[in-house]
């Protein structure tokens, strides 16, 4: 599949700089959730290159060194547990997003959002903007943010809170609602980078 599609489009359109931007790790129970914008060069080939779901990890993090040292721009930013919490993950989502386009060292005209939502109660995609269901498998540009999100969010779960909480074994499920996740929540109870709101059903299991 022609992954430049849609940049294309949007170039024609007259949007000069186009970029994708995806996030990670809405849905574990633990952690934050990340996002990431990428600006490429034009029609720029990276064999491999697809949605980071549909990638091994070892391929991701091989794709990860290529995007980084290629793009024209790229940002990574996050959204703490505490936050999601306090904001519901659909905001908290939009807030990520929205940091990691602001990061970007070259302002784009223009951001592909992978997704069919663009904002929250509190939070929204301010930058002009078109969301693409399915995005991470038909933009290079979003498909690259879709890796360095899933990448950056894998290192920081399976290094940092791992070493930080070594009990609940994140490196293996990385914060997901996983059997082994709920038997290290069973044992030992939550920790401050579970997201409360995300552990409504193993409390009502445990009452």
């Amino acid at each position: 599949m022609d992954l430049w599609t849609c940049e294309r489009e949007q170039w024609n359109n007259g949007a000069s700089i186009v970029c994708g931007v995806d996030e990670a790790g809405a849905g574990p129970l633990a952690g934050p959730v990340y996002a990431a914008a990428v600006i490429l060069p034009r029609e720029l080939d990276i064999p491999g290159l697809n949605d980071s779901k549909k990638l091994t990890e070892k391929k991701r993090e091989a794709l990860f060194a290529e995007i980084t040292a290629q793009a024209v721009a790229y940002s990574v930013a996050r959204v703490e547990a505490e936050e999601i919490d306090e904001m519901d993950i659909l905001n908290a989502r939009m807030r990520a997003m929205q940091l990691a386009i602001d990061g970007l060292s070259a302002a784009p005209d223009l951001a592909l959002i992978d997704g069919n939502r663009d904002h929250g109660s509190r939070y929204a995609i301010q930058t002009p903007h078109v969301t693409i269901v399915g995005g991470d498998g038909k933009s290079a540009s979003i498909a690259a943010a879709s890796i360095l999100a899933k990448v950056s969010r894998d290192r920081y779960v399976s290094g940092e809170l791992n070493d930080q909480y070594p009990q609940y074994q994140f490196a293996r499920h990385k914060g997901y609602g996983t059997k082994l996740h709920y038997e290290m929540l069973d044992r030992y109870g939550p920790c401050p980078q579970h997201r409360k709101t995300f552990l409504k059903k193993w409390e009502e299991r445990r009452t």
